[in-house]
């Protein structure tokens, strides 16, 4: 960074660039951004930011993001309990959710599985599932990844572990693109892809 720059501001730079996403002139931009806010504002993001590593935890039925366990989904009595909808990360619970179609449980994995890049089994939440499935009511077990190479590693994996469950276990019907993510497909193709799914 430029020695013209105060260490602060050169230091905040450097921090906002290992955002991802986030080059080194989107970088400068933020901050001075906020270098021109009230101090207030300035002091509320990094409240903000530290509340979110500090108060979320995983909720222990789900391993969803929350600030309580369980978390607000697997609280709420109205889902549906016989049904498990098992996703990659927690932004695809918010792409599914919208669309108003789904109203079962959830399970996020926290990754997919791609031994190349070193996440295997171990380090995603399968053994969980499978012991929920063992332990709960559930009938049907619709698994949602990724329409990735490693999206379908790891419902292989998935289906696999579960196949003398009882439960039965579907897969999103292809309505959603190859090679894309949940969080940014539209609630009608998503909507679609539920309404789709098949025997996997």
């Amino acid at each position: 960074m430029s020695q013209t720059l105060a260490e602060p501001i050169a230091r905040l730079i450097e921090e906002f660039g290992k955002l991802p996403g986030v080059g080194p002139k989107t970088a400068q931009r933020l901050t001075f951004y906020l270098l021109r806010q009230p101090a207030d504002e300035a002091r509320a993001l990094a409240e903000a930011i530290g509340d979110v590593k500090d108060k979320i935890i995983f909720c222990g039925n789900c391993f969803n993001l929350s600030a309580d366990d369980p978390c607000p989904i697997c609280a709420d009595p109205s889902r549906n309990r016989t049904v498990i909808c098992v996703v990659e990360e927690p932004l695809d619970i918010l792409a599914l959710d919208r669309t108003g179609h789904y109203r079962g449980l959830y399970h996020v994995l926290h990754g997919s599985f791609s031994p190349m890049e070193g996440v295997l089994e171990d380090d995603l939440k399968i053994r969980e599932l499978v012991a929920r499935v063992g332990n709960e009511p559930v009938e049907e077990v619709i698994i949602a990844t990724n329409a990735t190479v490693e999206g379908e590693a790891t419902a292989n994996l998935v289906k696999n572990r579960l196949r003398n469950s009882g439960a039965r276990v579907t897969r999103l019907a292809q309505g959603l693109p190859i090679g894309s993510d949940l969080e940014y497909a539209d609630d009608y193709t998503l909507s679609r892809a539920l309404d789709g799914r098949r025997e996997y």
